[in-house]
């Protein structure tokens, strides 16, 4: 049986499926309907179901999974798919949403072992504290949570995977440029993203949570190292601490970005740009990955919606 991104253009299918995203919105007729994101292990599809009922709404959350009937279109340069039947599974038929979640290509055990060795080369004293007693506090949720519902490794282990890559990364520009400062790095890259266990639900039916909406993880993270700090009896004013704070806090890069300051020290602009190449690896990877040689991808909305072309020299 074909998966959803195995489907060609003007494929009708039966297949099912788990119900990513299930967003209620009002359509220019007055009627709601329900735009849907669809997933399995190859991917994610959209689609809209039309004149959804309330009974329809509730029953149809994120979440769930779905036989779905269906056709395979396109909708402005996107993949998408045309609803033809929605149904929820029968009792001897699949219903187990991580049948159906698209995972991390790297094993939790060689990603905790990664991390784990790196701890060691935080040699700061206050900052290995802090980023122990919040890896022991997290430790679950940072494995299993995806790094964004919908853009970059938004998948289960998405954020551990995400953080890990960054670290190789950040290995690799220490290796080059010895004056940066390796445990300072380090530190802020296994934290910049740690608040994304506050500010997502979870791995299944991700949303942004009221907190996460409201507040943002480089703030909820910021936070959370001053809880640490207090725990530990470190004050959080002293300037090991406040360079920490700095590096999440300003690893968005911009203002426009969410970053309440722009990077201002050497360490903390190179976790900026890491952080901006790996998401944007990431994106262009998955995006390729489902496109002919020969073709455009997808529009990529975190890069600015532009498609990519796909080289026939790759073939």
């Amino acid at each position: 049986m074909k998966k959803i991104r195995e489907l060609t253009l003007d494929e009708t299918f039966q297949l099912f499926v788990l119900i990513k995203q299930a967003d209620v919105r009002i359509a220019k007729n007055g009627k709601k309907f329900i735009a849907f994101t669809f997933q399995d292990t190859s991917g994610t599809i959209d689609g809209k179901f039309w004149d959804a009922s309330e009974e329809e709404i509730q029953k149809f959350s994120a979440g769930k999974v779905v036989c779905l009937d269906g056709k395979r279109e396109v909708y402005q340069g996107n993949p998408q798919v045309k609803i033809i039947h929605l149904r929820l599974p029968k009792d001897e038929e699949p219903s187990d949403a991580s049948l159906f979640m698209e995972r991390a290509p790297v094993k939790r055990e060689e990603m905790e072992a990664f991390i784990s060795q790196t701890l060691f080369e935080i040699t700061n004293p206050h900052w290995n504290r802090i980023v122990r007693y919040l890896f022991n506090q997290y430790n679950r949720e940072f494995f299993e949570y995806p790094a964004a519902k919908r853009n970059h490794h938004a998948f289960a282990g998405g954020l551990a995977y995400h953080t890990t890559t960054m670290l190789h990364l950040a290995k690799a520009m220490v290796s080059q440029y010895s004056q940066l400062d390796s445990a300072l790095l380090y530190a802020g890259v296994l934290l910049h993203d740690l608040g994304k266990v506050i500010e997502l639900s979870g791995p299944v039916g991700t949303e942004y949570t009221l907190v996460g909406n409201l507040v943002g993880h480089l703030v909820i993270v910021d936070e959370e190292i001053t809880k640490a700090c207090v725990a530990l009896s470190i004050d959080p004013a002293s300037e090991d601490v406040v360079l920490l704070r700095h590096m999440v806090l300003t690893h968005h890069g911009l203002l426009e970005y969410g970053s309440p300051v722009r990077p201002r020290i050497m360490e903390a602009e190179i976790l900026h740009q890491i952080d901006n190449l790996d998401a944007s690896m990431q994106m262009m990877s998955t995006a390729i990955s489902q496109t002919e040689p020969g073709s455009y991808t997808e529009r990529i909305f975190g890069l600015d919606g532009r498609s990519f072309y796909v080289p026939k020299i790759n073939e």
